[in-house]
């Protein structure tokens, strides 16, 4: 198969439309992130307060996403693309009234943080919807022939998005403080709106269906849980994503380490983009290399490696290049996956299987947040990174013995 065979989803209209969704969608989170982050720890000056940004977001993601799975089923997906994207407004919108000078001069530093956790809190409710509607979504705007490149090139606009984001925040808090910044969040907010509102309303894949909602989402969790590929490629994703969390802890490397203030935070955060991007960039043109499943294995364990030097470093360049690294191995991890779930799950069962994988892998990010912050609190900021890292090598060992199936998976 020649590049232009695999760059033709690019030519549908829809398809490139919902690429401008997902690309302004997570400019605008990657700057709330990284100048909500960057603005809760120069308050609260706590390493843990960062890991309560992770489990404010994680706990209505997780509690609403088997829900919003069977909903994405047997709802208008682009519809309900919508309504999910003006609850990430509405709530964007909450963080910059309570971020701004006119507020804070009537209210105490910790009514403004708690005033943050919650809007945050409610933002994660929208990311519970966003994940299986947008990923069960792919499936109706391009032919099935070119799922697997579409899928490539979806995560490859993502992590573009997710250099430009943080990058952006960075420069932006610099330079105009979290109310410019917050300002530039609703732009890219209205921006993901009108690109989705330019897509056409797709028929309901499951229309008419009776089945108690009960019976429904068992049915989704008994088909993951059934389908040993599908399982051990989430769970090992879910654990080296929840231990290699130093994402999190950034901004204390940032500040306290490293010293870059928030403009190097950006670029912390930008790095393990730019190098998913390449290499998503480069493997959209090629075929995954060697068996997929030992594939996945191996590019864990680098990842893991990355993330357990970046830990020890101190050097602002060097760190740099180690999570690029860690970007580059993981996003051979995110296409595989993506691909085995895309390839393995009937049509009638995407949102589900969606919903399950966001809370395998989307909310581990959050709740790996979580467990940074509380390590950090008791084995130092240092010593949370290397041990993340350390255990993501120990579960790479442990998937490479029991998981036969995975390890032996080729499409």
């Amino acid at each position: 198969m020649n590049n232009a065979e695999r760059l033709l989803p690019l030519r549908n209209k829809e398809f490139r439309f919902f690429l401008g969704m997902r690309t302004s969608l997570t400019i605008a989170y990657q700057i709330q992130a990284v100048v909500c982050g960057w603005e809760i720890f120069k308050i609260t000056n706590d390493p843990l307060s960062l890991g309560l940004i992770g489990l404010a977001e994680a706990i209505p993601a997780i509690s609403i996403a088997l829900y919003a799975g069977h909903l994405a089923d047997k709802s208008n997906k682009r519809n309900l693309l919508l309504w999910t994207i003006t609850g990430f407004l509405l709530c964007s919108i909450g963080l910059a009234w309570v971020t701004s000078d006119g507020f804070r001069s009537m209210q105490t530093d910790t009514m403004v943080v708690n005033l943050m956790y919650l809007f945050i809190f409610l933002s994660g409710f929208a990311r519970g919807f966003y994940s299986p509607t947008g990923f069960s979504f792919i499936p109706q705007l391009v032919p099935r022939t070119q799922l697997s490149h579409a899928t490539t090139l979806n995560s490859t606009f993502w992590q573009f998005s997710a250099i430009l984001g943080p990058a952006m925040g960075g420069f932006l808090y610099a330079g105009f403080g979290i109310s410019g910044a917050m300002m530039v969040v609703l732009f890219f907010s209205l921006a993901s709106l009108f690109s989705t509102a330019n897509i056409g309303s797709k028929p309901v894949v499951q229309l008419g269906n009776k089945e108690p909602i009960g019976e429904r989402l068992r049915e989704g969790l008994r088909f993951v849980f059934s389908n040993k590929i599908i399982l051990n490629a989430l769970a090992l994703d879910m654990f080296s994503v929840l231990f290699g969390g130093a994402v999190a802890l950034l901004p204390v490397f940032a500040d306290q380490i490293l010293f870059v203030g928030p403009q190097g935070l950006g670029m912390l955060r930008a790095a393990p983009s730019v190098g998913a991007v390449i290499t998503m960039s480069w493997l959209s043109l090629r075929h995954v290399p060697g068996k997929a499943g030992t594939t996945l294995m191996w590019a864990v364990a680098c990842f893991g490696v990355s993330i357990l030097l970046f830990g020890i470093s101190r050097n602002f360049y060097l760190s740099l290049f180690l999570l690029f690294l860690s970007g580059a191995f993981d996003s051979v991890s995110v296409i595989i996956r993506a691909n085995i779930i895309q390839l393995l799950t009937p049509d009638e069962m995407r949102g589900r299987v969606s919903a399950v994988n966001s809370m395998f892998i989307g909310s581990s990010n959050e709740i790996g947040a979580f467990e940074s912050g509380v390590t950090a609190r008791w084995m130092g900021t240092v010593g949370s990174v290397v041990f993340g890292g350390t255990m993501t090598l120990l579960i790479v060992g442990y998937t490479a013995v029991k998981a036969k199936k995975l390890k032996a998976f080729h499409y």
